[in-house]
């Protein structure tokens, strides 16, 4: 596909990469796989911009393996990536947040080198009100030859060899990255065409913006208390420079913030739970945004190790997360350390 008057398409950016590269990394099965995906959340797009017209409003009254209650979209959004992604031949098997099990491909359908994870409707909660939601994905290698099993996609965040996320918002987003920095296309709506608007993306070292959800502040333990503290007390303390706090509550357009403007990014663990390390997903939430925000010269940390390093344990394992402008994401992480 040749590029509009408006600019270079993903497809045309794919292409010209995996020829950069010599297939390296981005093979052509890759490149087909990412713009399945991106077709499928185009027709995600859709439905959630019908809001209140479409038949997908309001609440499911079924919950998900989370214990979460399923907005109707939800479910529409994960049944859309399932289909989508079935047949093209380019994966063994998917895994949702949406659902207990890995999603084999059917024995009617080519199997191939990749593994595909996803959070279908992240920030869903948001979509009665019309806040911007979004979907996060995660692409890892398959080469066992076997039938994959939940193991199979047991592998460190480091190995992802694409990552991504759509925002559905004002404009339709993707950013990407391949390992090779991150990009940002628009939707074109009229020409049905994702259009390269933001070439790599770069997180700047320095912030004075930060993101938390602070009614839980008396959960938190004393690392968080105390940078936040410090974020709060202004430039009549240790930090000297005032600091302004944003939180859309929705991972995507938290972190789709970031990668414009710079801040840091906060989930962390609590007192309410001492027994889960966090809340967030680190197959389908943590993963790709660690290795999105890394590409782009962020850093993002559970508080003490490199997300990226991480070995997951079980598929819906939850992590504290800490991303974003590397030099805040440093202070925190090294308040942790220090206990």
């Amino acid at each position: 596909m040749r590029s509009t008057s408006h600019g270079m398409t993903l497809t045309q950016h794919l292409i010209e990469e995996q020829r950069k590269h010599n297939n390296n990394n981005i093979t052509a099965n890759l490149r087909l796989l990412i713009e399945v995906i991106s077709r499928a959340c185009r027709l995600i797009s859709y439905h959630v911009s019908r809001g209140a017209l479409g038949e997908a409003y309001g609440s499911s009254n079924k919950k998900n393996i989370q214990g979460e209650i399923q907005k109707k979209v939800d479910i529409l959004a994960n049944s859309i990536l399932l289909e989508a992604n079935e047949w093209g031949g380019n994966l063994s098997a998917m895994a949702s947040e949406e659902m207990e099990d890995i999603h084999l491909i059917p024995d009617c359908f080519p199997k191939g080198d990749y593994l595909l994870l996803f959070d279908p409707l992240d920030g869903s909660s948001n979509i009665d009100v019309n806040v911007s939601v979004g979907t996060i994905f995660s692409v890892l290698p398959y080469l066992e030859g076997n039938i994959p099993t939940e193991t199979s996609f047991l592998q460190k965040g480091s190995h992802q060899v694409a990552a991504g996320y759509f925002v559905y918002g004002p404009q339709i987003s993707l950013v990407l990255t391949t390992g090779y920095g991150v990009n940002c296309f628009t939707l074109d709506r009229e020409l049905g065409s994702w259009i390269l608007t933001h070439r790599n993306l770069r997180i700047p070292p320095d912030t004075l913006e930060y993101a938390i959800n602070t009614s839980n502040q008396r959960h938190w333990y004393a690392p968080v208390q105390r940078y936040i503290k410090e974020l709060i007390e202004g430039e009549d303390a240790a930090r000297k420079a005032d600091f302004n706090m944003r939180w859309i509550a929705s991972m995507v357009s938290d972190v789709h913030r970031i990668l414009h403007r710079g801040g840091i990014f906060m989930y962390p663990a609590d007192k309410r739970t001492p027994n889960k390390p966090g809340k967030l997903r680190l197959m389908y939430e943590a993963n790709p945004m660690a290795f999105i925000v890394e590409q782009a010269g962020g850093a993002a940390t559970n508080g003490k190790n490199r997300i990226l390093d991480i070995q997951p344990q079980s598929l819906h394992e939850r992590v504290a997360v800490f991303l974003g402008s590397k030099n805040e994401v440093d202070r925190v992480t090294r308040y942790h350390l220090e206990g």
